[in-house]
Order: C-alpha cells, then structure tokens, then sequence
C-alpha cells in the first residue's frame, strides 16, 4: 500500500476489475474510460508501465495490454477484503444499535398507547417483505473451507461456510464474486429464477455448487428473519364487564402473552401488498378465536420500500373507533422520523 499512492491503487483496482469481466487484456484506452481520474491515455501508460516495474501487471504479449500477476491479485484481493470487512463492521454495530433503539421505542409505544386509549395494543418490529441482495462476499479461510458474507439491503447479514474438495485459485474466487455480485445485486427472492439461477451455474462451470449454496443461503437469510410482536394493557380488558369473565379473560391474556395467534394476524396483514392503511376487525371478523369478542383495529407503518410493520389496538366491539383510528394514523406517520437512519 505505501508504494503505491491512490491513482495507481484504482488505475490497478481497474485493471483487475475489467480483466475478470473480459477475460482479455487491458490497455490504457480501456481503463481511461473506467475511471473517475480523468487522465489521458499517455498518463494512464506511465502509470501503466510503474505497476508493471513494482510487479503488480505484466504484459504477455508486445503491444498487448496488461494482465495482473499474482502480486497485483494478492493486493486487490487484501485490499477489497479489507474494505469489505469495515463495511460489515460499521453495518453490524448501527444494527445492534439500531435494534436496541428500536426495540426500547416499540415497547415504549406499546406501553403509551395503551395508556392512552385503555385498550390493549400490540406493535411489531419492521418486516423486510421485499429484501434485496446487497453484495455477497466469498473468503477462502483454508484449502478446505469457504466463507461466504451475504449482506441485504435491509441491512441482515449471514455467514454460511462452504465446504470445499479443493482449495480455489485467486483468480477462480475473484470470478465467483463478481459472477455473484454483478448478477444478484439489487435482486430479491421473487426475481431470482430458474433462468437466472442456471445461468449463473452453467457461467461457473465446474464451480456451480458454490453457486448454488450461496443461493440457498440468500433465500435463508430472509425465511429466517424474525418478527417480533410488543404487547401492553392486556389488564385493561379487565375494565370492561363483556370481556371480564374469567375465561374470555384468561384466553385473550394467554393470546396476547403468547403472541403466536398474532403473528399469524400480522404475518396476514403484511403479505397483503395493498394493505397500508387501517384495518378493522369487529367480532366474528377477527381470524383469532379468543377474539370473536373484540374489536381489532390495525394500521401497516411503513419505513421505506418492502419495510412494513403492524401497530394493533383491541378492545371491546364498543371501543371509540374515532379515537382508535386517529392514534393509529398519528403514530404510523411519527414512526417513520423515528427509525429514519441518518445520511
């Protein structure tokens, strides 16, 4: 890194990057069209001809362009984890960060609006529904094993290793990632299809099983995510005699202590890609038994695209649906500043 200052570290860097997507080797013309140094192709020669003399490119043929060598692949390849590595750091600590803050407001809603209406209410924590590939980076930890970091745009990260019968070349590795990358980037579950997914196989060749792992893998990573369902004021159904008896009391605490009853409810309500406004379930409406009491009110918050989250309120079918309904619209539209992360 010392011998080599920043116009040679991305002149290098695309270089390698066109050479993995050709194939072919690279001249200054190339690269002066790849690169945000605006240099002339003269310039970009001589710098050219400094990496080949410190032994980062060579030149295979006279008058052709340059191709890495193994010094220039061991630095790239450094030089990317490295950044790669900082990049899942800062992410990871803004989501634990994050998930603890989140976690602290969500319950504080819970809590404050069950104070305010007398009801009991339920929040759940955002769901990703339309989760994206952000970039995937493939780590060979020994001659035996691969690690792959898979990073969606909704910030969830997996690690997946991947069992290997013979240890991967540099160039092998760099040609998976970018196979991986520049074809899954922006992707989600739903637009990878078995088009896609042979294509990228039959492109790596004898490697194709790699490729499929990681695909598994990505579809994992959002069938794993976990919704997180906040109750509060289940007591306050005391205060009303229709649902007081002692029976219909302890089902409806049970559900709202138990919460699996609601997760299907939400779980509903999410799915419904039309559903982002309030919604209300008045007795027999309600597709939880211990319910068929109750009145249902809910509203879908959104916090940007394919993150969406329920905030509930139940209460007895003679609740004050005026007063329901606008807490639910005032609180999906502060949620949003909430959990906005900062630019």
């Amino acid at each position: 890194m010392d011998e080599l200052g920043e116009r040679k570290i991305k002149i290098l860097d695309a270089i390698i990057r066109t050479y993995l997507e050709t194939g072919e080797p690279v001249g200054s013309r190339t690269i002066s069209k790849y690169t945000d140094l605006n240099l002339s192709s003269a310039t970009i020669r001589n710098e050219m001809s400094n990496l080949e003399e410190l032994g980062y490119i060579v030149q295979p043929h006279t008058s052709a362009g340059r191709i890495p060598s193994d010094k220039g692949y061991r630095f790239y390849v450094d030089h990317l984890l490295q950044n790669k590595d900082k990049e899942i750091s800062d992410m990871k600590d803004f989501v634990i960060e994050h998930t603890e803050r989140m976690e602290n407001v969500l319950k504080q809603v819970a809590r404050m609006l069950a104070q305010s209406t007398n009801y009991a209410t339920m929040i759940t924590s955002p769901k990703y529904s339309a989760n994206k590939v952000k970039f995937i980076q493939l780590s060979q930890l020994d001659d035996n094993q691969l690690l792959a970091v898979i990073v969606m745009e909704a910030n969830v990260v997996k690690n997946k290793m991947i069992p290997l019968e013979k240890p991967l070349d540099n160039e092998t590795l760099l040609r998976l990632n970018v196979l991986l990358n520049s074809t899954l980037n922006g992707m989600s579950i739903p637009e990878i299809n078995l088009a896609t997914i042979s294509k990228m196989k039959e492109q790596a060749g004898s490697y194709s099983d790699i490729v499929g792992v990681v695909l598994d893998a990505v579809a994992e990573t959002i069938s794993q995510e976990e919704l997180e369902i906040y109750t509060s004021g289940a007591t306050n159904i005391f205060k009303y005699p229709e649902l007081s008896d002692s029976q219909k009391a302890s089902e409806l605490i049970y559900t709202l202590e138990e919460k699996q009853q609601l997760a299907t409810l939400v779980s509903d309500s999410l799915s419904d890609e039309s559903n982002t406004g309030i919604q209300v379930y008045i007795g027999n409406e309600s597709p939880i038994q211990t319910m068929k009491d109750c009145s249902v009110v809910t509203a879908t918050y959104e916090l940007g695209e394919g993150v969406k989250g329920t905030v509930g309120i139940i209460g007895p079918k003679r609740m004050d649906y005026e007063k329901v309904m606008d807490s639910l619209k005032e609180l999906t539209n502060q949620l949003d500043g909430i959990f906005k992360k900062p630019s």
